[in-house]
């Protein structure tokens, strides 16, 4: 289930490691809205923006940082790591009145927070991965050879 609320794009502030949004909801013009997204803060979501009626970004993972109200407004933090792609298509639309879309993702802060590190591949439209080539990465035949002569990486047959 997914929130729409249209919001003021307040700031986008960056740093080596991550991006952080603030928006803002001004008076009371969603209060269904805001009592659904209080339930998500501080939790993983994926949110969605458009502008004019297009998406400018879809299914953006982010930590939902913080959710502030005053009488006058409500500031919705969000904080983006690794996707520094997507968070660039973003700036030239602070400032603006746009519409978001926030819903719950089924990933845990840990999984969120924690780098991954592992075997680059891409998955195919029909589901198939495919690796990426990695000079460091040995191929079946190698690990076979290696396993037939326990010597074949000693330069001196006879060391003594």
């Amino acid at each position: 289930m997914a929130i729409e609320l249209n919001v003021l794009f307040k700031a986008l502030t960056k740093d080596d490691k991550k991006e952080v949004l603030k928006f803002e909801i001004k008076g009371t013009e969603d209060e269904q809205g805001e009592a659904d997204l209080f339930d998500l803060s501080g939790s993983i979501v994926v949110f969605g923006l458009q502008v004019g009626g297009d998406y400018v970004v879809q299914n953006m993972k982010a930590d939902f940082l913080t959710m502030q109200r005053d009488s006058k407004k409500t500031v919705l933090k969000f904080e983006i790591k690794g996707e520094p792609e997507k968070a660039q298509a973003l700036y030239p639309f602070a400032g603006r009145n746009v519409s978001l879309e926030v819903a719950a993702s089924q990933m845990t802060i840990e999984e969120f927070r924690e780098p991954h590190e592992g075997v680059k591949y891409k998955v195919g439209p029909d589901g198939t991965t495919e690796l990426q080539n990695d000079k460091n990465q040995l191929t079946i035949d190698e690990v076979a050879a290696a396993a037939e002569d326990p010597m074949h990486d000693v330069d001196d047959p006879e060391p003594f």
